[in-house]
């Protein structure tokens, strides 16, 4: 009944915004309005890993928002609601979206619950594996950047989860950037969870510090080319774990390097790591407490996506990846579509200036 409320009222919202009595109110403010709605397949073939389990994920997401917009700022509130594909429930899971934006290069801040991938995208996989955006779609807590072209800098916390009797207080505290001189970069991914016990437990648990860090460098020439993406970079990751009821330290360390290429909707995203198993306390409590891919547990591991943009605008966005993993000896398959639909930008003017290998194809046909 909670859920249905909420949708009502978010709806009644955009309705009464034609009101008479309220309109010239909000429209002094500007009323502002959005919708998402986030379909996503996959499938993944981990037939007797150690280290990663075969599974099929898909439902979509829908996200409707509305908010109020003066100067710089910005106040909105709606939901993310999921639905699972097969269930035989309407609503899944259910995550309330109510955030402040202030957006004025070259700064930007959001504060509350916002849309997990209006901030943390860019991370590796070695951080957040695919299925996060998809199962833990909001973030609680906040994000600021400073940002020029491809530069940025931002640190962001996210509370994952509040104290009480029967859950763990555990959130991440993180910081990322890039800098960019002509074709060369280096950029930097880190942050840190914290695990803490349960209020008043009948049991002591150890808290657990897990950093992670990935420096890197690396070339982008697709701005020398006709691609949309041509780039290769190379790093050194180091975790930082303990278990304070023990009280050591493990930093276990690797290589990650990346090759991107892109080309009229085509491309290529392959990743390499080489090092020491990450996630040293990967099997407590219930494997809570990490949110990169388990599958960096292996010494050595490379997965090449394989992928192809059918649609690439900025409303609309539908990819199809076909992944290759190589790991314990073996190579594993993974398939996955997704799409991107953004109705509050259905209209806009501004679009995406998007060429695709098959344009002109059909052309005869029409």
């Amino acid at each position: 009944m909670k859920k249905i409320f909420i949708i009502i009222l978010i709806l009644n919202c955009v309705k009464w915004g034609g009101f008479n009595g309220f309109s010239g109110y909000v429209f002094s403010q500007n009323i502002v309005w959005n919708a998402g709605i986030y379909p996503f397949f996959q499938n993944t073939e981990f037939g007797y890993s150690k280290v990663q389990m075969p599974q099929t994920m898909a439902g979509v997401h829908v996200a409707p928002e509305i908010g109020l917009c003066w100067d710089k700022n910005r106040i909105f509130a709606g939901i993310d609601l999921m639905h699972e594909w097969g269930s035989n429930k309407a609503i899944d899971y259910s995550d309330v979206i109510a955030y402040y934006e202030y957006a004025g290069k070259p700064f930007r801040f959001y504060m509350g619950a916002f849309p997990r991938r209006m901030a943390l995208e860019k991370y590796p996989r070695m951080f957040f594996q695919d299925s996060i955006l998809n199962y833990r779609p909001v973030v609680n807590g906040l994000f600021w950047e400073f940002f020029h072209r491809k530069n940025y800098f931002n640190v962001w916390l996210d509370w994952t989860s509040r104290q009480t009797t029967s859950r763990h207080e555990a959130f991440f505290m993180g910081w990322s950037g890039r800098y960019n001189a002509g074709v060369m970069y280096g950029q930097h991914f880190g942050y840190m969870f914290h695990f803490a016990g349960k209020m008043n437990p009948e049991i002591e648990e150890g808290l657990h510090d897990n950093g992670l860090l990935l420096t890197s460098l690396g070339i982008d020439l697709a701005s020398k080319t006709g691609f949309e993406k041509l780039e290769v970079n190379a790093g050194w990751s180091v975790g930082l774990e303990r278990d304070r009821s023990i009280g050591d330290w493990h930093s276990p360390q690797g290589l990650l390097s990346e090759i991107k290429v892109e080309y009229r909707g085509l491309g290529l995203f392959n990743t390499y790591y080489r090092g020491e198993s990450q996630q040293v306390f990967y099997g407590d409590h219930g494997n809570e407490l990490y949110w990169g891919d388990p599958i960096y547990r292996s010494k050595e591991y490379n997965r090449t996506d394989f992928y192809l943009c059918f649609i690439n605008t900025d409303a609309i966005s539908l990819k199809l990846t076909y992944s290759l993993h190589f790991t314990e000896k073996t190579m594993y398959h993974e398939q996955a579509l997704a799409a991107s639909i953004n109705l509050g930008k259905m209209k806009s003017k501004k679009t995406k200036n998007y060429k695709y290998i098959w344009s002109g194809w059909f052309d005869r046909f029409r």
